[in-house]
């Protein structure tokens, strides 16, 4: 640090102050910032000054932030606020990266290049703004970076933030794709103790707006967004029992669940290596190849079972001996029927039953209700052929398949008049009625009880949990890019995106808060930043950058959390 004296003319007359400077290095060379203005002073002053700003005697501490306050006569009347804009939330993202290790990470995987902004840095830029607004980098550009205080806590203009940059930027990111996986595994389970022996298999899809024509993933398939129309990639996601991400992977949109499997346990497994790990899957993985392959090498599995597979087990499903796992759930472990090491898990839900029971209910009273109106059409002679109402009578019973197995028709002319008689098989005698609410789960783990093997296959709802998340809350779909690498940048900082929402969550119930951080995240929203500018008498214009003070709710929750926000942007909270 150093002094400098500087002039300023006001009313034609020469003003002289003096302001103190720090020299700082950045990647593009050394440059200077004025730390604060210090008016005119005389000799004593200004030494005493120089000699602070040294470190002589220990006097520095005493400039920074000591206990003697600074005095400076300002023209009240003319102070104001200016440049208010979003600063919690951004804040918050910022350090949960750095609790993370993230902006480290970032400097040694991104290389460092001629450009004016480091690469590292726009990565951060493009995951705080995916966690806190999450839309598409234009709007970045255009609109959130703007509104927001990430200009003055990364030390990027708003003019060097444009979307072509910010797409070169995710070009950069993705690469380190595999990397950034082993670090957040490594530094999650480092930070919430995880041990990542169980390992949760889930795929979605995310459609594309536009034709993708660029992205040779881009496929027609089964759309769980109800989109048949667009094209899409379906992804497949790894996450722990506690709902953390282990890692994912991009597949063609018409790839079907049970054709991932491979590629996925092996990625996992060239990434973090061979454990003693169970992985849980649902129903559409199963095939007698990935039973193979989850059999081979030590590997352990609990997977759903197609519901057409109950029937072997009718005879248990009617019999006793089952356990109570919580109220509403029971659970039978039953031996396979083909004689190998597997078991097999009854399952029976309350809940699902009710909800099966009142699936077929709707389905056997549309059938009722269109099997009336076609008699009407026959009484009223509108329609006069057997062999008319008999295809009618299929294609109704095609359009309800849940209940079609439940109703026995005759069609028969009578007097000329076409006659239908039909009856509904509703006793316990019937399958459908006997299997309602049951599911079948399969496993190679043989010393577990039922009711832990049926708790562990539950958890793969915190997949579909992280799932949603991403879509809704992060915006995963849908897709704008159009090129195959900036499809999978966008899926990989949603992905980091979702780690700091967990993480954050996680945070929140250490603290108590429960796990939930929504609430948190909307009342940082509303923490602001201002410049407030002080006119002071000597014609100097002071600009402080001041935080709003936190409300009563938001003050309780980030002491809970131990974070304690600036009260004004200082230095040290910038990058």
């Amino acid at each position: 640090m150093f002094l400098r004296r500087k002039c300023r003319h006001k009313d034609g007359k020469a003003h002289f102050y003096w302001s103190l400077v720090e020299t700082y290095r950045t990647s593009s060379g050394p440059r200077q910032r004025t730390v604060a203005y210090l008016g005119d002073m005389d000799e004593a002053g200004r030494l005493g000054v120089k000699d602070a700003a040294e470190g002589h005697d220990g006097q520095q501490g005493e400039i920074f932030g000591g206990a003697e306050p600074e005095w400076v006569e300002v023209n009240i009347r003319r102070v104001r606020a200016e440049r208010c804009r979003r600063f919690g939330d951004a804040w918050m993202a910022l350090e949960i990266m750095k609790k993370l290790g993230l902006p480290e990470l970032f400097e040694v995987l991104i290389p460092k290049t001629h450009e004016k902004i480091r690469w590292s840095t726009l990565g951060q830029v493009l995951i705080v703004s995916r966690f806190c607004e999450a839309s598409s980098e234009l709007f970045i550009a255009e609109q959130f970076y703007r509104q927001s205080a990430l200009a003055d806590l990364f030390g990027v203009s708003e003019g060097d933030i444009y979307g072509n940059r910010l797409y070169r930027a995710l070009d950069k990111l993705v690469e380190q794709k595999d990397k950034i996986q082993e670090h957040l595994k490594d530094r999650l389970g480092t930070l919430f103790d995880l041990k990542y022996d169980i390992l949760l298999y889930d795929v979605t899809s995310t459609y594309f707006e536009g034709e993708a024509e660029a992205n040779l993933k881009a496929a027609r398939g089964y759309s769980r967004d109800n989109r048949p129309d667009c094209k899409q990639v379906c992804i497949g996601l790894v996450v722990t029992k506690e709902g953390f991400p282990f890692g994912y992977e991009i597949f063609e949109g018409n790839k079907h669940d049970s054709k991932t499997v491979e590629t996925i346990i092996e990625k996992m497994e060239s990434l973090y290596g061979k454990s003693d790990r169970i992985w849980i899957m649902d129903r559409g993985m199963v095939s007698p190849d990935n039973l193979e392959l989850l059999s081979s090498e030590g590997r352990r599995y609990i997977i759903g079972t197609p519901k057409a597979q109950l029937r072997k087990f009718e005879k248990e499903l009617l019999s006793g001996d089952w356990r109570k796992v919580h109220d509403g759930v029971e659970v039978k472990l039953c031996p396979s029927p083909e004689g190998t090491t597997e078991v097999f898990i009854l399952c029976r839900s309350t809940d699902r039953q009710k909800k099966e029971e009142a699936i077929h209910n709707r389905f056997v009273t549309r059938i009722e209700e269109g099997v009336k109106r076609l008699q009407k059409s026959c009484t009223d002679g509108r329609v006069k052929k057997v062999s008319i109402v008999e295809r009618r009578i299929g294609r109704l019973l095609e359009r309800n398949q849940r209940a079609a197995s439940l109703f026995d028709t005759e069609v028969k002319e009578l007097d000329g008049v076409v006659k239908i008689a039909w009856t509904v098989k509703n006793n316990l005698s019937d399958w459908s009625r006997i299997s309602e609410g049951c599911y079948l789960l399969r496993s190679n783990v043989t010393d577990w009880q039922p009711e832990d093997l049926w708790t562990a296959y539950i958890q793969l709802t915190k997949a579909e949990e992280a799932f949603r998340l991403q879509k809704h809350d992060l915006e995963l779909r849908p897709v704008w890019h159009q090129l195959e690498h900036r499809v999978n940048a966008h899926i990989l900082v949603c992905f980091i995106a979702y780690v700091l929402w967990k993480t954050f969550g996680r945070m929140c119930k250490n603290a108590g808060l429960g796990d939930e951080p929504r609430k948190v995240i909307q009342l940082l929203k509303a923490m602001t930043l201002v410049d407030v500018i002080l006119p002071t008498r000597k014609g100097i214009d002071i600009r402080l950058q001041c935080v709003s003070k936190q409300d009563k709710d938001l003050a309780w929750m980030l002491q809970k959390l131990q974070l304690i926000p600036p009260e004004r942007l200082t230095k040290e909270y910038k990058l």
